[in-house]
């Protein structure tokens, strides 16, 4: 029998003040409804509000919450490439903790342009760990001895897998696309900050994700939708790409645990168990459709192999074990009924899907092609 998660205002005790850079975007809104939901604290959601960013998900959960509820969520539209900004940002939240999600991170778009992600992913990040570090050495007793900051990346810093083997926190980084170079570097920095100024941090590095509220350019909601319609569904290459599936409700009980719980200093891989080539991920979605549906012939007539992404990882995957054993975080969804899930939250939200496809200009075309 799993052990219930801890409730977000277990985990934060005191920490009353949370600060989170990209929660507008999909596992930063995540976390923002958890701490909405779980919680009396207030958070300060630091986001630009780019293509990818929306607050509906928010909205409803702060309809649900009640009269008084809006006051606990403060949006802060700021650019973290902008250091004015986000000093001023810092100094308004006054944050007990802080978690910084916020990262350009679709692969593709950083094939077609690199030069927003290192703005983003490094600079960004720089700017952000600057304005922290001022606020750390303005505290004292209780809430500097309990303050963190918490720096959210990816497994794709560690490159890419063969057939045996998973990626652990004493993997050598090697990352292969623009958008992973960005993140091993601001990986590197957030590490500097703590050895060099004694800035308190944890991190983590994940795999993907996948789930309801997603922005409709990543893989599994745009099979979803082109399926749905009834649209050819491009599989890259021969499709045998591993990654390791990662419901986002999972890997927010991951970064609760690390960031309130976690070792000072300490990263920690979150994975969920759940390898699945492309081309599986595809034909699961598809099968599912086609029981939902009823449809003859099958949405596996639909699926059409294309070029291949320049410099495609080839597998990737999480050995989870320091963070299960250290901290008790275990993934509480399976794969496959995690998907089905997915699967009928986007069928059932496509006006959604269409309006931020809008306002972002993008209607499902294929990026990243040199």
């Amino acid at each position: 029998m799993t052990t219930p998660m801890p409730t977000a205002a277990d985990l934060l005790g005191r920490r009353k003040r949370i600060l989170v850079t990209g929660g507008a975007g999909f596992i930063g809104g995540a976390v923002v409804r958890r701490l909405l939901n779980e919680s009396d604290a207030t958070v300060f959601n630091l986001d630009k509000m780019g293509y990818a960013s929306d607050l509906t998900s928010i909205e409803q959960t702060l309809s649900t919450l009640g009269e008084g509820s809006a006051e606990r969520h403060r949006l802060l539209q700021v650019d973290l490439t902008d250091a004015a900004a986000v000093e001023a940002a810092v100094k308004q939240a006054d944050p007990d903790l802080v978690m910084h999600l916020a990262a350009e991170s679709h692969v593709d778009r950083s094939i077609s342009g690199p030069g927003v992600f290192i703005e983003s992913n490094v600079t960004g990040t720089y700017n952000l760990l600057q304005a922290v570090r001022a606020h750390y050495e303005g505290l004292a007793g209780e809430r500097r001895t309990s303050f963190r900051m918490h720096h959210i990346s990816t497994d794709e810093v560690f490159g890419s897998l063969g057939a045996e083997g998973r990626f652990s926190e004493t993997t050598p980084y090697d990352p292969r696309s623009p958008y992973s170079a960005s993140k091993a570097a601001s990986d590197h920095l957030v590490q500097a900050w703590h050895h060099t100024y004694g800035l308190p941090v944890v991190l983590t590095n994940c795999s993907n994700n996948y789930g309801p509220w997603q922005f409709p350019e990543k893989l599994i909601p745009v099979v979803i939708l082109k399926a749905s319609s009834g649209q050819d569904i491009p599989l890259y290459g021969d499709g045998l790409n591993i990654r390791d599936w990662l419901y986002v409700e999972d890997h927010v009980d991951a970064l609760l645990l690390a960031a309130c719980n976690g070792v000072n200093g300490r990263s920690y891989c979150v994975g969920g168990h759940g390898e699945k080539t492309n081309r599986d991920v595809v034909e699961t979605i598809c099968r599912q459709l086609d029981q939902l549906h009823n449809r003859e012939p099958s949405h596996l007539d639909l699926v059409k192999r294309v070029t291949d992404r320049p410099g495609h990882d080839r597998r990737y995957a999480i050995d989870p074990t320091r963070i299960s054993t250290e901290l008790g975080w275990v993934p509480r969804h399976d794969v496959n009924e995690g998907l089905e899930a997915t699967v009928k939250w986007y069928l059932s939200n496509q006006e959604w899907c269409q309006d931020v496809r809008s306002k972002a200009g993008y209607q499902g075309e294929r990026l990243g092609i040199k």
